[in-house]
């Protein structure tokens, strides 16, 4: 029987979460200090060939030495990391996760030398992802959907006569809030934030602040509704 919008009320599911609700373990002792010994013994250069000769693989040991490389490579990596194929960060120096985060294939975290970038525990970030992140927060539980984007800069465009590409850049604050969930392929403009537990929908651009528990869709996004209103 359909339910009147072309979907089989029959093959729709509820199932627990997974990701989301799975306690933290902690990461092994060893493999805290195979990190602290690669980071003592080599450069930030070698590490970073290192971590090249990983970055593709999917095997169990792959996936292991993405996650000793990057806490070698990071100001701060918590227990869990998970990262995926072809995962590119700019910058990992500047970095900090939080336990339990997850970075889903061909994702790149572009940093700057001297930004910050910031993402909580229980992160969630899908295949193809991309952040802006010379001034990036991710609060905990955040869950960021394939192909989504974090822009955190944009040209001055002045002087007027010059390539847009060659003015100064303005870098500006991006916040998500603890528990928003971002849709696939959304982008979030720079000097946004976006508000606890709000979703943005898939597709989306965000161009200004989403207030916590809202429901913003479309281009540019409006608040739809709250989440603590009945639907």
């Amino acid at each position: 029987m359909s339910n009147g919008q072309g979907l089989d009320s029959a093959a729709v599911r509820k199932v627990g979460a997974v990701f989301g609700a799975k306690p933290t373990q902690p990461d092994p002792e060893w493999e805290r200090g195979l990190a602290q010994h690669l980071r003592e013994s080599q450069s930030r250069e070698e590490l970073m060939t290192l971590y090249g000769r990983f970055r593709s693989g999917e095997s169990s040991f792959d996936y292991l030495m993405r996650r000793v490389l990057l806490r070698a490579l990071c100001k701060s990596a918590g227990n869990e990391l998970q990262v995926g194929p072809n995962v590119v960060l700019k910058h990992p120096e500047t970095m900090e996760f939080g336990d339990s985060v997850f970075i889903g294939a061909q994702a790149m975290i572009q940093g700057r030398f001297d930004g910050t970038c910031r993402i909580g525990d229980h992160v969630w970030i899908g295949p193809q992802a991309y952040f802006d992140a010379r001034n990036l927060v991710l609060e905990d539980y955040v869950g960021w959907g394939p192909g989504a984007k974090a822009l955190g800069s944009e040209h001055t465009g002045d002087p007027v006569d010059q390539p847009i590409i060659a003015t100064p850049l303005t870098i500006k604050p991006v916040v998500i809030g603890f528990g928003a969930d971002i849709g696939t392929n959304a982008t979030i403009l720079p000097g946004v934030h976006v508000g606890a537990n709000a979703i943005v929908g898939a597709g989306a651009v965000v161009n200004h602040d989403i207030p916590e528990y809202a429901v913003a869709v479309g281009v540019p996004a409006k608040v739809l509704r709250s989440r603590r209103t009945q639907k």
